[in-house]
């Protein structure tokens, strides 16, 4: 699978997939990164690509030393799921 990129112009984190691009978009501030909404194509929800996605965003922001703050449902789900983020929460 495709490694997941921050696209700084859109101000989202992508994955391209077989199907389409599956996306989280954000808000920056000057010490976190607010993830506000991830859509995956729907012809490939179910595949865990949002998990990839989100997985793949958390090690970007991770690298570069911010905190995530979780906009999002599906964010706020998946870090409660994977405490080895939570480093990571704001």
């Amino acid at each position: 699978m495709a490694a997941v990129r921050d696209n700084k112009a859109e101000r989202r984190f992508e994955l391209d997939t077989e199907g389409g691009t599956a996306f989280a978009s954000y808000r920056q501030t000057p010490s976190a990164v607010i993830i506000t909404h991830t859509e995956t194509p729907r012809a490939l929800r179910g595949r865990g690509i949002a998990s990839e996605l989100v997985k793949g965003a958390l090690e970007l922001i991770r690298a570069d030393g911010h905190k995530v703050i979780a906009g999002c449902g599906f964010v706020v789900d998946y870090l409660d799921k994977h405490p080895e983020y939570a480093d990571l929460a704001g």
